[in-house]
């Protein structure tokens, strides 16, 4: 809500010398978020003044078209001569109004402004636009052209009210009310100890039965419906500069008198309204629920489908309105069409106000669903103050037989479903308990009495909430304007009593030591949104029937292009990577662990769950049992450089073995080894893909992959050459692992080191090589490590050696040479056994 200083003046006799500084400290001491104070016309200097364009003469030659005008500005240039100007907008004529800046003054933005010569002529100085003005957006992007009866020489400063000071404040759900001036005004008011003229007292004739027909089915939906008729506009009447200024100030656009008038009553009182063009509604305005699929077009030109439970208003006809979000083509207020032949002027000349309450949920729901958030849907779904309907009607009504011309029809229309108003029940000593300090029951009074209720009792409280309060429904709510009142700064330091922890899960450990290791490892942690668009699996190829395409899919998502959640980390984490790799950074090593989403077979369906009390174990295992399955997986990418050149060597590209090797530092991690073989699947090259194996209750399961993705991937989204990743289930990696990781024994005996060089066939996987191996040297394995692989003649075609180190050692003594070479010899025989292997040389 932007307030200017200027208008909430009218409403509170702040004192003369306040800044809208000094204003925001205050109502950021009631409880407001005052963002910032916006000064307008800082650095604004005249001469600026309103002139009138006397001739215009064409310039010819030029890329563009351009206009040199003798503009008459009175005495403002000292002269009493016409002012020279160039000037290249196209909306203004021979004797309109128009604002001059004169040489000599100063713009928004240090803009000086001097005589110089331009387009082969001398230019004195400028017409103006508003936007040259800082006074934002009005619709034409072009000169200013002013009303008539402005003299010619007047200062254009204060007739357009260019200095002024703005507070941007961000209102809070639960102070809607907030959203006008009014409710600006009255926390302006109460912090200040000042009185409030209350804009909504206004003298608001009875309702009649001569007023226009309206019928409300649902009153749940519409409590409130207030309407107004008002005869005899001047189609040509246009919005005053005041009223133009100050929706400009507040953020709004003006659009047309009838228009413009609506929204500054909504500004002004916090009441949204519409005005219909009364000759194009046919009959009885109504109030119901949309039959579901029901087609409406709304004021920005756009058939929307209706649901069951959107809230509309209707005629004869159907459809009229959006009821609290936005109005209908169909009864849109025309603008004014002059004839060209006759010179008459058509237009609107009767309109019906419309000044409603409806439901807050309704609106709420409506306006999300639609994706059609309005100045009006955002008021109504904080809450509107019912009982100002009548006065915003009135207001309204009155501005247009003051501004159009028009004539107010005696006829009232105002249909209010039966309510009482709402009362809380609440000890005196309340807000003493809350705030841990004594405020005494005087003080609890006299601050709700501040805020607009009405209090009644001694040590037991009855207190009456004002219509425009609906946040207020519980006796905390009313301790809390009481505290915010007498100022958060006031209340003592606390430091709560923390119960002690349990500690961390196991799961919750492992998540902790995967992210460790990996950042010891060079890897960046990126932190991506778990949504993605399913055009992504095609790009990475994968498969029709993988399960990862099985997505789970959001009602109201965020980004249409992104309307389900991640089955996998490698579309996120991708991203991330192609956009630093655009940005400059080409040596790349990215992470993240985090939830991926399963689909069920069949979607379950979850339980709302109860508010006024802790749900049942049941209830919440329901609910959980309606949840998409959310393993935890962890990846990584990497691109460029691993490790850079420099005096210490050439350095490495990034290559399929760093995401082996990470994909093995998680599997430390969590007290297991993977078996690495040969794989293939989806985004990876299918030659240099590695598939991560693990065993869980004596079966293998694959749990992740990882490699070099294949070339088509990195080409369809933009990935650097060569990028490499890995993927694995962390979940089931902690399964294989078990709960409590276990240490390495450290044994006092020194290890005994064998090296083979086995020939096998170039299709045998040197993982099949190396599980043989481990079987057959048996418990005095240590460790076993493939530290050479060769290929060429003195090998045999189609064959490979690969060179293995085995280290030996036992718990309770030195190994002999003999025991250290039978073990080697036995892990020899096995893989030959296995896998063909030849011992080379042999």
């Amino acid at each position: 809500m932007r307030v200017p200083l200027s208008w909430l003046r009218e409403y509170v006799d702040l004192p003369a010398g306040e800044t809208g500084r000094d204003v925001a400290a205050k109502l950021v001491d009631a409880g407001l978020e005052v963002e910032t104070v916006e000064q307008l016309g800082a650095g604004l200097k005249g001469p600026l003044v309103v002139g009138q364009v006397l001739t215009i003469e064409e310039l010819e030659g030029f890329r563009k078209p351009i206009r040199f005008c003798t503009v008459d500005v009175g005495q403002a240039n000292g002269t009493g001569e016409p002012q020279e100007i160039v000037c290249g907008a196209r909306n203004f004529s021979v004797g309109d109004k128009v604002v001059v800046v004169l040489p000599g003054a100063v713009l928004p933005g240090d803009f000086a402004i001097a005589s110089r010569k331009t387009y082969g002529k001398t230019s004195h100085g400028m017409i103006c636009s508003g936007e040259e003005l800082g006074m934002g957006d009005d619709g034409t992007h072009g000169i200013i052209v002013l009303p008539p009866e402005h003299e010619v020489g007047t200062d254009a400063i204060e007739l357009l009210q260019l200095v002024d000071e703005v507070l941007d404040i961000d209102i809070t759900p639960d102070r809607g009310y907030c959203m006008s001036m009014r409710g600006v005004a009255r926390e302006a008011a109460t912090a200040y100890g000042l009185p409030l003229r209350d804009p909504a007292l206004l003298d608001v004739p009875a309702p009649n039965s001569y007023g226009y027909p309206v019928e409300i089915d649902d009153p749940a939906g519409c409590d409130r419906f207030t309407a107004r008729t008002v005869t005899g506009l001047d189609p040509e009447a246009r919005s005053p500069i005041w009223l133009t200024r100050r929706l400009q100030k507040a953020g709004m656009r003006p659009i047309s008198l009838a228009v413009d008038i609506t929204n500054y009553v909504m500004l002004e009182l916090g009441q949204p309204l519409h005005a219909y063009d009364r000759s194009s509604i046919d009959g009885t305005i109504g109030v119901r629920r949309a039959e579901q699929g029901e087609k409406f077009t709304t004021l920005d030109g756009v058939k929307r489908t209706l649901d069951a439970e959107d809230l509309v208003i209707t005629d004869n006809s159907g459809p009229i309105g959006l009821a609290g979000v936005m109005g209908g083509a169909n009864t849109e207020i025309a603008d004014s069409v002059t004839d060209p032949e006759t010179g008459a002027v058509t237009g609107t000349t009767e309109v019906v106000i419309e000044a409603a309450h409806f439901d807050s949920v309704s609106i709420s729901r409506t306006a999300r669903r639609m994706k059609l958030s309005s100045e009006a849907s955002k008021r109504f779904e904080r809450g509107v103050d019912p009982q100002a309907a009548a006065a915003a009607a009135q207001r309204t009504v009155d501005l247009l037989v003051l501004l159009a011309g028009g004539t107010a029809e005696a006829g009232v229309t105002e249909v209010v479903a039966p309510g009482a108003p709402r009362t809380i029940a609440m000890a005196a000593d309340h807000p003493d308990r809350v705030a841990g300090m004594d405020y005494g029951r005087e003080t609890v009074v006299r601050r709700l009495q501040e805020i607009g209720c009405d209090v009644y009792g001694q040590d037991e409280l009855v207190v009456t909430v004002p219509s425009w309060r609906p946040d207020l429904a519980a006796p905390n709510d009313l301790a809390e304007e009481v505290i915010r009142l007498e100022g958060y700064g006031n209340l003592p330091s606390t430091l709560p009593q923390v119960p002690s922890g349990r500690g961390l899960t196991p799961r919750q450990q492992l998540h902790r030591r995967v992210g460790r290791a990996l950042a010891g490892a060079g890897y960046v942690e990126a932190l991506n949104y778990p949504f993605i668009g399913e055009g992504v699996f095609d790009q990475l190829q994968l498969p029709a029937h993988d399960a990862s395409r099985q997505v789970v899919k959001l009602v109201n998502p965020i980004s249409d292009e992104e309307p389900a959640l991640r089955t996998t980390l490698l579309p996120g984490l991708l991203g991330a990577l192609r956009r630093n790799d655009s940005r400059g950074s080409h040596d790349l090593a990215l992470f993240e662990t985090g939830s991926v989403f399963r689909a069920a077979a069949e979607p379950g369906v979850a339980v709302r769950l109860p508010v006024d009390r802790r749900p049942t174990d049941e209830e919440i295992a329901t609910l959980n049992a309606a949840l998409p399955a959310q393993p935890r997986y962890a990846a990584v990418v990497l691109a460029g450089a691993r490790e850079q050149a420099g005096w210490w060597g050439k350095g490495r590209p990034a290559d399929w073995a760093d995401a082996i090797q990470a994909a093995r530092s998680l599997a430390a991690e969590a007290g297991t080894e993977l078996v690495v073989r040969q794989g293939q699947y989806g985004p990876w090259h299918p030659g240099r893909c590695a598939e991560l194996v693990v065993t869980l209750d004596g079966v293998e399961q694959v749990i992740g992959h990882a490699g070099e993705l294949h070339p088509r991937v990195v080409k369809a989204l933009g990935l650097p050459a060569r990028t490499s990743a890995m993927e694995l289930d962390l979940d089931r990696l902690a399964a294989a692992g078990g709960e409590a990781v276990q240490a390495p024994r450290i044994s006092s005996f020194p290890v005994a080191t064998q090296d083979v060089a086995l020939i096998v066939d170039a299709s045998v996987p040197a993982a099949s090589v190396e599980a043989a191996l481990r079987k057959g040297a048996g418990e005095l394995l240590e460790s076993l490590r493939l530290f050479d692989v060769f290929t060429g003649e003195q090998v045999g075609e189609g064959k490979k050696s690969l060179a293995y180190a085995l280290r030996f050692r036992a718990p309770d003594r030195t190994l002999t040479a003999e025991e250290s070479t039978a073990a080697r010899d036995a892990a020899v025989a096995l893989a030959g056994e296995r896998t063909g292997a030849v011992l080379r040389g042999a």
